[in-house]
């Protein structure tokens, strides 16, 4: 064995009539068991203080970035730094008489010193990513993507150097290796690629935020996206089911998103009552009369009766056929009715379009649809605003003597 201070237990060993290689190892197990407590004991000093100062500095501090890096546990990891280095001076004079072993005591100690590089970093960047999301500046962005792509290549790098150090290659050599296989390294991390290359198309056009909620039909989405990382957005439907969706497919594929609708002043009513065609017809002058009691539209009736009366009068229209002249109708009445009881409904928006519709004839009947915008976007309101619309709507056909369609009655012979 070589001379050293730390050889007396390897001499006293030999006094006592040891075997000299019994008493080497013995002498190199017992001085690592003593390297390996005095390194605990560096380790748990180097936390309580990194602990104490990260608590005066969380009270002194305004942000509440450092109660991340806490949570984290970044400073527990920075406290092994110190007991590292302490290794990597002291187990080497515990292998002082195996060279071998030394060499590969202090690669294994490289390794671990490159690891917990990489795991203070991988928790730093993770502190940071928590802490942006509450930032309602940040709160929205697909963090999550780039610091993924920051890991893909910090972890590249950090291998790269494990394979350098176990090697004893140059880590330029590694670099050179992968210029000439770049092929390959494409075709392994092209959905990684391509997620980034989305990540960052969806973030600059602004096209979702974590929040938004979309429709994709293709994936069967249709929900709040709650993730967007640098692979998949995490979509929580309605249903509270989760469906996952490649990123790339958010520009490469048709979707919607519903955030115009969110921040626009109201929610879109587009819905169709079925009129049967044989219930729209002329209305006598009794009916008029009869519908004269309708508040809501008893102004207009009066006045467009007055004029279509004056009209016939001064064209000396043959009123014995309805059809001659200018009439009103039972449907275009409902019509006028319809967009009277939206102009006063309390819950419609009338600063956005309201209209009342005819749309093209179809077999069943003549759709009549309302095209209005419920000033309330809460689904559970918004169902609420349309069904209690749609109640009085159809309570309200009788008294204008029209039909909806209802197939069974539909197919009756009269």
């Amino acid at each position: 064995m070589k001379e050293s201070n730390l050889s007396l237990l390897y001499d006293y060993l030999l006094k006592t009539g040891m075997n000299e290689n019994i008493a080497a190892y013995l002498n190199m197990g017992i001085l690592l068991i003593l390297i390996f407590v005095l390194a605990y004991i560096l380790d748990l000093m180097a936390f309580k203080i990194l602990r104490s100062a990260s608590v005066r500095l969380a009270r002194k501090s305004k942000t509440n970035f450092d109660n991340f890096l806490v949570a984290h546990k970044v400073p527990r990891n920075i406290a092994h730094i110190l007991p590292l280095f302490l290794l990597f001076y002291l187990v080497p004079i515990a292998f002082e008489s195996f060279d071998y072993a030394s060499q590969i005591a202090q690669r294994i100690l490289q390794v671990l010193f490159v690891v917990l590089t990489i795991t203070i970093v991988k928790k730093i960047f993770r502190s940071t990513n928590d802490y942006l999301k509450t930032k309602p500046r940040f709160s929205d962005k697909p963090m999550d993507s780039y610091i993924q792509v920051f890991m893909i290549f910090v972890w590249s790098v950090g291998m790269l150097t494990i394979l350098a150090i176990v090697t004893q290659v140059s880590i330029w050599k590694f670099f050179t290796a992968l210029g000439a296989g770049s092929a390959i390294i494409l075709l392994l991390f092209k959905d990684s690629i391509l997620g980034l290359v989305a990540s960052i198309q969806v973030s600059i056009n602004d096209m979702v935020r974590i929040g938004d909620w979309i429709s994709f039909e293709k994936y069967g989405a249709d929900g709040d996206v709650v993730e967007i990382s640098l692979a998949t957005v995490k979509v929580q439907n309605f249903d509270k089911t989760i469906t996952t969706i490649p990123t790339y497919a958010l520009i490469s594929d048709s979707f919607k998103n519903w955030r115009g609708m969110e921040d626009s002043g109201g929610r879109r009513i587009k819905r169709a009552i079925i009129i049967r065609q044989k219930s729209i017809r002329f209305l006598s002058d009794s009916d008029i009369k009869n519908l004269q009691k309708i508040q809501l539209i008893r102004p207009y009736i009066e006045n467009r009766y007055q004029q279509i009366t004056e009209f016939n009068l001064q064209n000396n229209i043959n009123k014995d056929l309805a059809i001659n002249g200018k009439n009103l109708t039972n449907f275009g009445l409902f019509r006028k009715y319809i967009s009277e009881y939206l102009e006063n409904h309390s819950a419609i928006n009338k600063n956005m379009t309201l209209m009342v519709r005819q749309l093209a004839p179809t077999p069943q009947g003549i759709p009549l649809e309302i095209y209005a915008f419920s000033a309330d976007k809460r689904w559970e309101n918004y169902e609420y605003v349309m069904a209690d619309i749609f109640d009085h709507l159809l309570a309200a056909l009788p008294y204008f003597e029209l039909e909806v369609f209802e197939l069974p009655v539909s197919l009756e012979l009269k």
